[in-house]
């Protein structure tokens, strides 16, 4: 990466896009400071205008990601319309989506040791995309009687780790990560079996 950001007042955003690129390579602690200004053609005592050490710069990564997700999440619901169902369905393939095609910020977001709460711009953001999936699960447990019904937090976030682990075990290209179905088949079927248990889907005859 050239400086031709930092001449043009963009440094902040080389050093994202260089810890992005470092994080995809060797993890969120697999590198330095050093090593991010270095990617991004700047000293390092330049990083230190902006960010006061690699925790600060991970959590801007895991901050633009969860905003880029919440966005992506928003569009998935939206379109999954005109049914409950499917806009539920279609949140848990964005899920996957996001994994495959920002790998560095669903590492930031996930994998880094950053707490959503490291700033209150982080934590609205992860609460954002939060939201929705919580917003698609009320929505589709209306069908379900009230006694039995269990609070859209909970719904959601069954759904969120089902997805978090078809994506951490078959969704990254890791060695051994080989099963012999797609994440994306994985994941349809567990939510099916998920959603057959709280009666939302017929069961199989």
């Amino acid at each position: 990466m050239s400086k031709r950001g930092y001449h043009h007042g963009n440094l902040r955003q080389a050093l994202v896009d260089a810890a992005l690129h470092l994080i995809e390579e060797m993890g969120p602690t697999g590198f330095t400071l050093s090593e991010a200004a270095k990617t991004a053609g700047v000293t390092p005592a330049a990083v230190y205008r902006h960010f006061e050490g690699r925790e600060q710069l991970i959590a801007e990564c895991a901050l633009q990601g969860h905003e880029i997700f919440a966005d992506l999440m928003e569009h998935a619901y939206a379109d999954g319309q005109p049914s409950a169902l499917a806009a539920f369905a279609a949140t848990g393939r964005a899920y996957l989506a996001f994994a495959r095609k920002y790998p560095g910020h669903y590492m930031a977001m996930f994998e880094s040791g950053t707490s959503v709460n490291a700033t209150a711009e982080l934590a609205a953001a992860a609460a954002k995309s939060r939201g929705v999936l919580e917003r698609a699960a009320q929505a589709l447990s209306q069908h379900i009687p009230a006694d039995k019904r269990p609070p859209p937090a909970m719904f959601s976030a069954h759904i969120w780790a089902m997805s978090h682990g078809v994506v951490e075990l078959f969704a990254r290209g890791r060695p051994g990560a080989v099963a012999p179905f797609s994440p994306e088949d994985l994941l349809e079927a567990g939510i099916g079996i998920y959603l057959r248990g709280l009666g939302l889907i017929a069961p199989d005859r």
